[in-house]
C-alpha cells in the first residue's frame, strides 16, 4: 500500500498537518478547487497508516470549513411538532428540500431518523465509541493506525470538512473497522460519516448514528453494503434497473463501452462522490428514509439526463466511464437539484421486496462465479467470448446487443448453444429434450425471407408439465421478445413500464389457475381443463430456492392475459399472449406466426405467417 499521514496542527494556525500538498498548495485557505467547481471534494490518497491526534476531538460538531461551502443555510424557525408527523408526510418534505432550511433541523431531523432505524440488538453507541477511542489512540498527541482493509482501494472525498472534521472521519472509520469486523468492503462509508459530521454534535454522536445504518436489520431495506459480494450485487442490480428504465442511456453505454458492468459499477459514486455536496445532502435527506432503493431512483434519473447531454456520435473514441464522472460532477450545469429529484421520483420501480429479490439472485450468480463475503475487488467483463462466439443466426455484434439487454447476474456467463435445427433436426421433442434443466434461455429464429427475431426466456422449459396442467402458461416478468434484422429493438413485460398498473398482492391472496393456451395451437376448445377466466402460478419452490424476481403471484393482475409468457406442449410452444401471440411454433418448427400481444405490447416481430429457416436455443454455462 501508499501511505499517507495526517498530524493535526497545534494551534489553528500551525502549518503541520493535512494531506501531503502539492508545491504551492494554499495550505488551510479552503480554497483548493478542481476545475472550476466552487465546491471542493478532497479525496486522499491510499496509506499504510493514519496518524491520529487525540486531542482533536472538539467536542461541539464544529468540522466544517465554511470557507468552502457553497452558501450558508438559514437558521428558520422549527415547527415543534415537525418529527411527530407521519412517515409519508416526512417522505414528501424531505423530497422537496424542507430541512435545508435550517441546519439545525437537518440535524434534528437526522439524529432522530436514525434513532428509528430497527437494528441489531446490540449496536454500538457513543459510550461505546468514547471508550473505544481512549483504548485506540490513548493519551499521546498522536498514534499511527492501520488504514481500515474494508477502504482498500476507496476513495475518500471530505466533502468541506476541515482538518479537524478530516481527523474525526478518519478516527470514526478506524472505530468502526474495530467494533465490526465483518465488513470487509465498503466505499460508500466515509462519504456517508463525512455528511453527517456536518450535522453531528460530536464525534460520538455520528458513530453512533453511522452505526445504527450498519446494524440496520430492517425487511428488504439495506443502507450499506459492507462486502465486495454485497457491493458488486448492488452494481449489478443498478444494471438491471438501468436496462429496463433507462433503454435508451444504455443501448448508448453498450455500444460505446466493451464492459458495461464496469460503467455501472460507479453508480454509487456517482451520488456520494461526485455530486456537488449540495446535492449530495439532497440525496442523503430522502437516503435515510427510504433506504437504498431512492439512490436507485436518483441514478437513473442521472442516467437519463447524461443520456439527453450527449449523441453517440460525440462519444466515439470516449471514456464513457470518465465522460460520465465528469458530468455529474458539472451537473449544475445541467438541472437544478430540485428538477433531479423530480425526475427521480417519477421512475416507476417495482416494490422495495421486488428489488430485494433481484438482489439475492445477483449475490447467489456472484457466488456461483466463485465471490465470497470476504472476496477482495476483482473486475468482471462481458461473457460473450468473441474469438470462440458462433451463431448461424447472428453475428457477434448482434450476440452483444442481446446479451446487452439480459440480466446481469447471467450475463456474467458465456452463452452455451443448447440446440439447433441444423445440427438437432425440427423436432419439438428433441428441443425440449435440449433444453430441459437450463434456466434461462435465449430463443432466436431465422425466416426464410431472412428476418431474425427471438425472446428471452426466464424459466426452465420442464415447468410445463408441473401443477398437472401440461400446456399453462409459466415465466416471470423477466421474459421478453425481441426482433434483430430488420431493426433491433426489445419488447419487455408490460409491467416494466407501466408497474403502477401491477399492485403487489397482499400475502393472504393466492393466485388462481391459468387460462391455457391449446386453443391457440388446436382447434378442440376443451382441450385444457381448467377456467380460461383464471391464470395458472406454480406455488411449490424448491428448498433453499429463492421466489424469483418479477414472479406473477407477487402481483394483483388486472387482466388475466398480463402474463401469459410461455408455454409448451406437444402441439407447439407460444411465447406472449392475449389477443394473439408473440411467437408461436408448431411442432415440426418448421411454421409460425408473429402478432401483437398485450403480455408484451409489441408489434408482430417479422412477416405474421413465417417459415422457420433456422432456429437455435443458447444457454448459459452455469445452469
Amino acid at each position: 500500500m501508499l501511505q499517507v499521514g495526517l498530524r493535526l496542527p497545534r494551534s489553528p494556525g500551525g502549518a503541520a498537518g493535512g494531506f501531503p500538498m502539492a508545491e504551492g498548495d494554499n495550505v488551510g485557505t479552503g480554497q483548493e478547487m478542481f476545475g472550476s467547481s466552487p465546491i471542493t471534494v478532497v479525496i486522499t490518497s491510499e496509506a499504510d497508516t493514519w496518524d491520529i491526534d487525540a486531542s482533536s476531538c472538539l467536542g461541539c460538531g464544529q468540522f466544517v470549513d465554511w470557507d468552502r461551502m457553497p452558501d450558508l443555510e438559514q437558521q428558520a424557525n422549527i415547527p415543534r411538532d415537525i418529527l411527530s408527523k407521519p412517515p409519508k408526510e416526512l417522505k414528501k418534505l424531505a423530497r422537496e428540500g424542507y430541512w435545508a432550511a435550517s441546519r439545525a433541523l437537518r440535524a434534528q431531523v437526522y439524529h432522530q431518523l436514525i434513532q428509528q432505524v430497527a437494528c441489531r440488538l446490540v449496536t454500538p453507541d457513543a459510550l461505546v465509541y468514547r471508550d473505544v477511542v481512549s483504548r485506540l489512540f490513548g493519551k499521546p498527541s498522536v498514534s499511527s493506525h492501520p488504514l481500515p482493509e474494508y477502504l482498500e482501494g476507496c476513495s475518500m472525498p471530505t466533502y468541506c470538512l476541515n482538518l479537524e472534521g478530516v481527523t474525526a472521519l478518519k478516527k470514526i472509520l478506524i472505530c468502526i473497522a474495530n467494533l465490526f469486523p465483518d465488513i470487509t468492503y465498503s466505499p460508500v462509508l466515509p462519504s456517508l460519516v463525512a455528511l453527517l459530521l456536518h450535522y453531528s454534535e460530536d464525534e460520538a454522536q455520528c458513530f453512533e448514528n453511522i452505526s445504527r445504518l450498519i446494524a440496520s436489520n430492517a425487511p428488504h431495506t439495506s443502507y450499506i453494503d459492507q462486502s465486495f459480494l454485497a457491493h458488486q450485487a448492488s452494481c449489478m442490480t443498478f444494471g438491471d434497473l438501468a436496462n429496463k428504465h433507462c433503454p435508451a442511456a444504455h443501448k448508448l453505454i453498450a455500444s460505446t463501452s466493451e464492459n458495461v458492468f464496469e460503467v455501472y459499477s460507479e453508480w454509487l459514486s456517482w451520488l456520494f462522490h461526485d455530486l456537488p455536496f449540495n446535492y449530495a445532502i439532497r440525496v442523503f435527506d430522502v437516503y435515510l428514509l427510504e433506504g437504498q432503493k431512492v439512490l436507485y431512483r436518483i441514478a437513473l434519473a442521472l442516467l437519463k439526463q447524461y443520456k439527453l447531454s450527449v449523441t453517440s456520435a460525440e462519444l466515439e473514441g470516449t471514456d464513457i466511464k470518465a465522460d460520465l464522472q465528469t458530468f455529474v460532477q458539472n451537473i449544475a450545469e445541467h438541472v437544478t437539484v430540485d428538477k433531479l429529484l423530480e425526475r427521480a421520483f417519477g421512475i416507476r420501480l417495482f416494490s422495495r421486496k421486488e428489488i430485494w429479490l433481484l438482489q439475492m439472485a445477483n449475490r447467489k450468480a456472484l457466488m456461483e462465479r466463485g465471490i465470497t463475503m470476504v472476496q477482495g475487488r476483482q473486475s468482471f467483463h462481458l461473457a460473450v467470448d468473441m474469438q470462440n462466439f458462433s451463431s448461424s443466426i447472428v453475428t457477434v455484434q448482434e450476440m452483444r446487443v442481446i446479451w446487452s439487454w439480459i440480466p446481469e447476474r447471467f450475463s456474467l456467463f458465456a452463452p452455451l448453444l443448447l440446440f439447433s435445427t441444423s445440427e438437432d433436426g425440427c423436432s419439438l421433442q428433441r428441443f425440449y429434450t435440449c433444453c430441459e434443466g437450463y434456466e434461462p434461455t435465449v430463443l432466436l429464429i431465422k425466416t426464410t425471407e431472412g428476418e431474425v427475431c427471438g425472446a428471452f426466456l426466464s424459466s426452465d422449459w420442464s415447468e410445463r408439465n408441473k401443477s398437472g396442467v401440461t400446456s399453462g402458461f409459466f415465466g416471470t416478468g423477466e421474459c421478453f421478445v425481441f426482433t434483430v434484422r430488420p431493426e433491433t429493438e426489445r419488447y419487455e413485460w408490460v409491467f416494466i413500464k407501466k408497474p403502477e398498473l401491477a399492485k403487489a398482492v397482499p400475502r393472504s391472496r393466492q393466485r388462481s389457475p391459468s387460462p391455457c393456451p391449446a386453443s391457440l395451437l388446436s382447434s378442440s376448445p376443451d382441450s385444457c381443463g381448467t377456467s380460461s377466466n383464471h391464470l395458472t402460478v406454480p406455488t411449490l419452490q424448491r428448498r433453499g430456492r429463492l421466489s424469483p424476481f418479477l414472479a406473477i403471484r407477487h402481483f394483483l393482475l388486472p387482466s388475466k392475459t398480463a402474463s401469459m409468457f410461455m408455454s409448451g406442449s406437444r402441439e407447439g410452444i407460444v411465447i406472449g399472449g392475449g389477443g394473439g401471440q408473440a411467437l408461436s411454433l408448431d411442432a415440426n418448427l418448421l411454421w409460425g406466426r408473429t402478432e401483437h400481444c398485450e403480455t408484451f405490447d409489441n408489434p408482430p416481430l417479422c412477416q405474421e405467417n413465417f417459415k422457420v429457416q433456422l432456429l437455435e436455443v443458447w444457454g448459459f454455462q452455469n445452469s
